[in-house]
């Protein structure tokens, strides 16, 4: 009886020197019932409510609080998240080395340039594309600057060579073009070049309108990588916008009336009144019976004030 009991209470998540104390207070023959009274009485707990009534670790944030611990982060988040909205770069290697070197030679140095602009803006994506041939020693009719930074760059995991082979003397190499354009596509990442890829826009229409939307051409001024700040015109994004995910939309700017203070178009002009708090659109007819309305006001207050006992 006495283990029957102890099993029976053992398995509503009661501990056993709890109900060992209240059979021997009891007595073995004891009914359940006032076995339970008892173990509620001595204020026992079965083990899943007293677990359920520890406290939560998980820290409670005020409504409406978006803050939370500088510890914690989301799901998924790792330590390249400051970066996160900024675009992959993906920069036309043989492009940026030539319009560096004046079109004569293949400057590496002008890449080393363009790669280090974006390392200070925070881009963590940054490729490279360059044929594999640039590998090889140079000629007279290609000669190549700074080749030692081109092996620097790989090392880092920047610079990508697009594959190329000798056939019977020959050299095969692969369209790098269609390396950058690609990779960009799919990253949804901003291309570095001075060319317009004219053939892949005709070959493919999604790459046709992510080309015009995504060229960042550039300028090399004194050793000075300088990218345009209206990449797509006078009328487009600025250049912080354009290498962002998420846009920064600037605050209206309003052009101040011609008129000034003579204005009489009221809540009708388009242009901004200093005079006017906040812009208020409020006609002049209104300011007018604005003014005069406060000071009969006044003079009826004082009036009763008056005739008041």
């Amino acid at each position: 009886v006495h283990q029957s009991k102890l099993d029976f209470f053992c398995k509503l998540g009661y501990g056993k020197q709890d109900i060992c104390k209240v059979l021997e207070n009891l007595g073995q023959e004891a009914l359940e019932d006032d076995v339970l009274k008892e173990l509620i009485r001595m204020g026992s707990k079965p083990q899943a409510l007293e677990s359920q009534a520890q406290p939560s670790l998980v820290k409670l944030v005020a409504r409406g609080s978006g803050s939370t611990s500088p510890g914690s982060k989301w799901l998924g988040e790792d330590d390249s998240d400051s970066s996160d909205h900024l675009r992959p770069i993906v920069i036309d290697g043989s492009n940026v080395a030539m319009s560096h070197g004046n079109k004569e030679v293949f400057s590496c140095w002008g890449i080393q340039l363009a790669v280090d602009w974006f390392r200070e803006r925070g881009h963590a994506y940054i490729k490279v594309f360059v044929p594999l041939w640039r590998k090889e020693p140079p000629r007279q009719d290609s000669p190549i600057a700074d080749q030692h930074i081109l092996e620097e760059l790989e090392k880092q995991s920047i610079l990508v060579y697009t594959p190329s082979r000798k056939v019977k003397g020959k050299r095969v190499v692969c369209y790098d073009d269609r390396y950058i354009v690609k990779v960009a596509y799919e990253k949804d990442g901003v291309i570095v070049s001075n060319d317009h890829y004219r053939d892949l826009q005709n070959e493919n229409p999604e790459w046709k309108w992510f080309i015009e939307q995504r060229l960042l051409m550039y300028s090399f001024v004194s050793n000075r990588f300088m990218p345009p700040d209206d990449p797509l015109g006078r009328h487009g994004p600025t250049l912080s916008n354009f290498l962002s995910k998420k846009p920064v939309l600037p605050e209206p700017k309003w052009q101040p009336c011609p008129y000034g203070k003579k204005c009489t178009y009221g809540n009708k002009c388009k242009f901004y009144h200093p005079e006017r708090p906040h812009q208020a659109q409020v006609s002049v007819a209104d300011e007018l019976r604005a003014k005069i309305r406060v000071p009969l006001s006044l003079g009826k207050e004082e009036g009763k004030r008056n005739c008041s006992p």
